[in-house]
């Protein structure tokens, strides 16, 4: 972030999971689900409130945060996955990202767990039931969930 004509103003700074920010004079400032432009308006608004006259605040993204997810059990590659930048991941193509079923792998046997409101949940699925209905709409998958194949039974 730079302001003009406040070079003191000027810093480098991270995200946290809380969607927060830690700003010169401002302490620290939400902008989870803000585009780059709506956070750059409200930063000038606080500085403006109580600091500074008109100020010129610039934002520039660096990097993004990775976003990653993990696939266990019965697949061929079992491991953690980054997101496609830009891109939503659903069950199915998380599976496909991990090489697809292993010959012990049971499609009807998929459960995804995730932190919801700070505990944990666990979904369950028949992915193969989803590949078959194109009616049916696949699961989207969040950052940090963790997708297990279970193992057929015979």
């Amino acid at each position: 972030m730079t302001v003009y004509q406040e070079d003191d103003l000027t810093t480098k700074t991270i995200i946290d999971k809380n969607g927060m920010v830690m700003l010169p004079l401002l302490g620290q400032v939400k902008i989870s689900g803000l585009t780059v432009g709506q956070a750059t308006a409200q930063i000038q608004q606080l500085y403006d409130k109580d600091y500074l006259v008109n100020p010129q605040v610039n934002l520039i993204v660096e990097r993004f945060a990775e976003r990653r997810f993990a696939v266990l059990g019965q697949v061929q590659k079992p491991g953690s996955y980054d997101f496609p930048t830009n891109e939503s991941v659903n069950l199915l193509e998380a599976i496909a990202m991990a090489g697809g079923y292993t010959r012990m792998g049971a499609p009807s046997k998929v459960d995804v767990r995730r932190v919801e409101n700070g505990s944990p949940k666990i979904y369950h699925f028949d992915a193969g039931e989803m590949a078959r209905d194109p009616k049916k709409k696949p699961f989207e998958i969040l950052p940090d969930d963790i997708i297990s194949v279970g193992e057929r039974n015979f």
